[in-house]
């Protein structure tokens, strides 16, 4: 696919985009060209610091190709601050990927989630509303199919029995996306992701918790036994599939309502005793660890499901997208950038 001209989309507003999807999609539209505004409110879910990393990846990535990219320290949840963005930067397409992530976390703090998933979203809506854009692109996730005994996931599954706060705020955000795209005709396309892994990623998955515990020799937990499957997918195929959605527009046929979702991820799932494995090599070959990891069987954990297994043909037919980047090589990527990470940071408490 050839790059993004800035003629075809040049005023893009991605919210979270201090995030690891959010940076990575950035740093991809910066280098095609396209206007960009970054807003997030830095939040300290997970180590700010690399959220200041990232920010700062993505300033010397437009400096070095002279693009047009903004950063604001925003919340979406603030209905006035968010509306003044959409006054001055009168964005073309909005990709939405600010959200309280987290499955085990909505657990404990339930409100966060109301607060940034809920109403924050909404004010998305709203702000789409009343400045009209081309697209909304939003973040839903692979959490809306619960714990489905119906493998591969089809975006035409019904999502009705959520595991966890987190995944009941994701596929209300469908519901409420369509609601507006039937009321006002904005046009909007839902994005289920499936367990994306990669460079500068989130402390909180559990490939960044597995390699942290490894560094410092610690034994690593695997619930459900180790007996669980995992739909990996690399963070650079996520961003391919979401520049295509935003560079070709959306798929909305005559007379229907302006509205898809799509699964985005790898559609072979991997058991997670591999995946520890894959990761393992990675991190051995970059002298990150020098012994294998001691492994602690657990019991499944509240909010956590089985299997996640994307079926993608819907993705592949509209977009032509096929992702490309295979297990061994997306955590060899992780493994070099998290040797770099590791050491400019203190050694294990």
């Amino acid at each position: 696919m050839g790059d993004m001209r800035q003629d075809a989309v040049p005023r893009v507003l991605v919210t979270g985009g201090a995030g690891f999807i959010g940076s990575h999609l950035c740093a991809r539209l910066v280098r095609d060209g396209v206007q960009v505004l970054a807003v997030d409110n830095l939040c300290d879910y997970y180590d700010v610091e690399l959220k200041h990393e990232r920010l700062q990846m993505l300033r010397d990535a437009a400096s070095a190709c002279g693009a047009s990219f903004s950063f604001e320290k925003l919340d979406i949840a603030n209905e006035d601050a968010l509306e003044d963005a959409f006054v001055r930067f009168a964005p073309d397409v909005v990709v939405n990927l600010a959200a309280q992530a987290g499955v085990r976390y909505s657990l404990e703090q339930p409100r966060t989630y109301v607060h940034s998933n809920l109403a924050g979203f909404l004010n998305v809506l709203e702000c789409c509303r009343a400045h009209p854009v081309r697209q909304l692109v939003y973040a839903s996730s692979s959490s809306v199919y619960g714990d489905s005994s119906v493998a591969p996931f089809s975006e035409d599954e019904r999502c009705d029995e959520p595991e966890s706060l987190y995944a009941a705020t994701k596929r209300a955000n469908e519901l409420m996306a369509r609601s507006y795209a039937k009321l006002y005709g904005i046009c909007a396309t839902g994005l289920r992701f499936f367990t994306v892994y990669g460079p500068m990623g989130r402390p909180d998955m559990a490939y960044f918790k597995f390699a942290e515990l490894m560094a410092c020799k610690k034994p690593i937990q695997l619930y459900n036994m180790g007996n669980m499957l995992r739909d990996f997918t690399y963070v650079d195929d996520v961003v391919e599939a979401v520049v295509r959605i935003v560079k070709d527009g959306p798929v909305a046929p005559a007379g229907e309502v302006p509205h898809r979702v799509y699964n985005v991820g790898h559609g072979d799932p991997v058991q997670l005793l591999e995946f520890v494995d894959t990761l393992e090599e990675a991190l051995l070959r970059e002298g990150v660890i020098d012994t294998p990891a001691q492994r602690e069987l657990l019991p499944m954990q509240p909010g956590d499901v089985h299997q996640t297994y994307a079926d993608t043909t819907r993705l592949a037919q509209d977009y032509g997208f096929v992702p490309s980047v295979s297990l061994a090589t997306g955590l060899g990527e992780f493994a070099r950038w998290y040797a770099q990470w590791r050491a400019r940071r203190s050694s294990c408490a």
